[in-house]
């Protein structure tokens, strides 16, 4: 199969509880957003674009010849944000689209072509994601994972931040005997696909887990998952995140 043609998106929101200006948090000497823009433009995408919700944003950006365009400040979400941005570009409502998060510096390019590829070849998917075996056992019991368990066509049948599936007989210590996977949140959508999204009722389980990918099942979409054997580089989200990133750059 030929490679699918795709765009990349990054939603950035100045906004941020733990790490304010958290998109222009200085990366090795650049601004997050450029940083995870530039390892956006290593991948197979024919057009990588930055939707801001700030002219800040928008600058560094342009500093940096990074394509940007400015969207609203009132998206709830970063689907939302990226809804707008596919009616600004005039994207068609085939067009492949990978949502990069703006807080991904270290994101692996080969990972978006992947989540790109798999929607690309499979026409029943609305969606699809990245996820990798879980080997830790404090991985598998951290909420701040998210886990997810596939089906018998590796489309994602729920996703959690408690340890699914549950292994009744488990004694402590223990992993369970089959491979168990972590969710990435790197994930691809047709155009047409992304400007419906937003518009969905907001699932309940979606609401209790903190996870808006969980309102596409709950309305019956099918989102495939990509299992790499290789696990992805740590986002920033914490002062202590930004420290530890640019310390893994400087060595």
């Amino acid at each position: 199969m030929s490679e699918p043609a795709f765009v990349v998106l990054i939603p950035a929101r100045l906004g941020s509880s733990r790490l304010p200006d958290k998109p222009l948090a200085d990366i090795a000497g650049l601004p997050m957003v450029v940083r995870v823009a530039q390892q956006a433009l290593k991948s197979r995408a024919h057009r990588v674009v930055v939707a801001a919700d700030d002219g800040r944003i928008l600058s560094a950006c342009n500093a940096h010849a990074i394509e940007a365009i400015l969207t609203r400040t009132d998206h709830p979400s970063g689907s939302d944000r990226l809804s707008e941005a596919v009616k600004l570009l005039g994207l068609s409502p085939d067009t492949i689209v990978v949502n990069v998060q703006g807080d991904e510096p270290l994101i692996d390019p080969v990972h978006i072509n992947e989540v790109a590829h798999l929607l690309a070849a499979q026409d029943q998917l609305s969606m699809s994601t990245l996820a990798h075996p879980i080997t830790d056992l404090q991985d598998w019991h951290s909420p701040h994972v998210v886990k997810v368990v596939l089906d018998a066509h590796a489309n994602a049948s729920y996703f959690s931040r408690a340890s699914i599936p549950c292994w009744r007989d488990a004694q402590a210590g223990q992993l369970p005997p089959f491979p168990v996977y972590r969710h990435v949140g790197l994930y691809a959508y047709r155009a047409a696909f992304l400007t419906v999204f937003p518009q969905l009722t907001p699932a309940p389980s979606e609401q209790l887990e903190a996870l808006e990918q969980l309102r596409a099942i709950w309305h019956g979409y099918r989102i495939g998952v990509h299992v790499s054997e290789h696990a992805s580089a740590p986002g920033v989200d914490t002062p202590d995140d930004l420290l530890r990133v640019n310390q893994l750059l400087s060595a």
